[in-house]
């Protein structure tokens, strides 16, 4: 059950670092019409924001969740 936690947790740490990089437009859509990109393009310092909290909640989870796994 503890692996399935640490996965969950490795899992959300990935989305965050996906929205990051969407936000920063490090990660490109083929159609320039896409829904994706038009909200992208209006909320981007929201989405940079929360998705750096994300990354760094997830981040010191992970790390807690293997201290209390190798201790």
């Amino acid at each position: 059950m503890e692996y399935i936690g640490l996965l969950v947790e490795i899992i959300f740490l990935a989305l965050g670092i996906y929205v990051y990089l969407f936000s920063r437009g490090l990660i490109q859509f083929n159609d320039p019409g896409d829904k994706a990109k038009a909200f992208m393009t209006e909320n981007r310092t929201l989405l940079r924001i929360l998705s750096l909290a994300l990354i760094a909640i997830m981040g010191l989870n992970v790390v807690l969740h293997l201290i209390s796994l190798f201790s």
